[in-house]
């Protein structure tokens, strides 16, 4: 009610006079968020990740260990939103939806006598103040790379604004405060450099020795060899940053191997899509450079036919011919295509690309569908077929916020089906 009369009065502003008083507007509408649903953080253990990926992974892995270990979780993400059993996709298109949105999922998870709520933090949801007023009992910070820098100027700003996470939880009122960084990270020690009761470096070798494989990972920990299903150097970043947590928590190792090794993936990040074909078939919402390389990466033994999206409409263009370059070095045919085009011509986005990667072995299908459907036929026995940028994403975003229902991993089943219908029929 309250947010709907801000927001209303907001649009009666000039747009000079909103933006000087706009990180009033944020903090007016956090603080009275928190007060209508009477200051739930206090009363559960919060858990933040922060970082410009891996952050749905790390919250998804660090709520099945702690489920493992017997404990009620709640988490929100770009994914979903989970209280318990109870779990509902998030069709925002923001991972950290409106301050009453969750101060009442706090309260919530409070109410259903969850142990646990684990939070995607994001630049923007701090920039906006989404984060006030929640106390936080540990950070985890994943990694950092440039994104959204037209959003906050440059790159220094973006990581000011994440750094702010950090200084949250350094003001938490809670009694036991944990940082937990990944030190392999440039700005790794920077989130380290707080005053809080416990600070926790992480790295890739503490996962030594470790093998990572095409459909999977072996890793050890305390000379426990674990084996999750979970491939790719970002998902062993994700499941060590996730270890490193719930054993501050006290869950001993062999929960956590029993865990990761049930855990069978998370929809839209590497996921594997799989309907009889011989061929593999990924869909990933790889959507900066450094993720789109490591997707690749994974794959780099296998002939891959990549479906690569604009990149979003009016952000981030710089990111456009970076990762043009990407797939031109690892793509044996490429097939541009829309994806979150908003007020740009999409045309005009993948032309942009197209010029970078050239004429050869590349070609723009502007309907993703079709896309898709194009890149099924060209694949052939041990291929793998890469379609990155939508991951989960509920919806294509057009002109003036406009949204096409969307989900890659559908569009995929229905489309290999169709092909293999064809084929029984000739």
């Amino acid at each position: 009610m309250l947010d709907n009369i801000l927001y209303k009065i907001k649009k009666f502003l000039p747009i000079s006079l909103f933006r000087m008083f706009q990180p009033v507007y944020h903090y007016i509408l956090s603080f009275f968020a928190v007060l209508i649903y009477r200051f739930p953080s206090n009363k559960i253990t919060v858990v933040g990740v922060t970082g410009t990926k891996g952050k749905t992974s790390t919250v998804e892995i660090i709520s099945a260990i702690l489920e493992e270990a017997g404990l009620k979780t709640a988490l929100m993400g770009t994914l979903r939103f989970k209280i318990g059993n109870e779990t509902e996709k998030n069709n925002y298109k923001m991972t950290m939806p409106g301050r009453f949105f969750i101060q009442r999922f706090l309260r919530r998870a409070v109410n259903a006598g969850c142990n646990y709520v684990i939070l995607e933090v994001t630049s923007q949801g701090i920039a906006q103040y989404r984060h006030k007023f929640i106390n936080f009992d540990a950070l985890i910070f994943t990694n950092l790379s440039p994104e959204h820098i037209e959003y906050h100027g440059s790159y220094e700003k973006y990581l000011e604004v994440k750094l702010k996470a950090a200084r949250a939880l350094e003001k938490s009122k809670k009694k036991r405060k944990i940082i937990i960084s990944n030190t392999d990270d440039k700005e790794g020690y920077k989130f380290l450099n707080i005053d809080v009761t416990e600070k926790y470096p992480y790295s890739i070798r503490d996962a030594e020795p470790f093998i990572i494989k095409k459909d999977g990972l072996e890793i050890t920990i305390d000379d426990v060899k674990i084996e999750p299903k979970l491939s790719g150097q970002f998902n062993l970043y994700n499941i060590v940053a996730a270890i490193k947590f719930v054993k501050t928590q006290g869950v001993n190792v062999n929960i956590i191997k029993y865990a990761l090794e049930k855990f069978s993936g998370i929809r839209g990040r590497l996921e594997k899509i799989e309907e009889g074909q011989d061929f593999t078939v990924i869909v990933d919402y790889a959507h900066t450079p450094d993720s789109l390389e490591k997707v690749y990466e994974v794959f780099q033994s296998s002939k891959k036919i990549c479906v690569l999206g604009n990149t979003g409409g009016g952000r981030d263009k710089w990111k456009r011919k970076e990762m043009a370059k990407i797939a031109k070095r690892h793509c044996t045919q490429i097939i541009l295509t829309n994806e979150d085009p908003y007020d740009e011509n999409p045309l005009e986005i993948v032309g942009e690309m197209k010029k970078e990667i050239g004429d050869s072995n590349c070609q723009i299908i502007i309907d993703r569908r079709e896309a898709i459907k194009k890149a099924l036929e060209l694949a052939t026995t041990g291929d793998a077929v890469l379609i990155t940028g939508k991951g989960t994403d509920p919806y294509i975003m057009g002109p003036n916020n406009t949204k096409v229902p969307w989900d890659d991993a559908t569009v995929v089943r229905e489309e290999i089906k169709k092909i293999q219908n064809a084929n029984l029929k000739v």
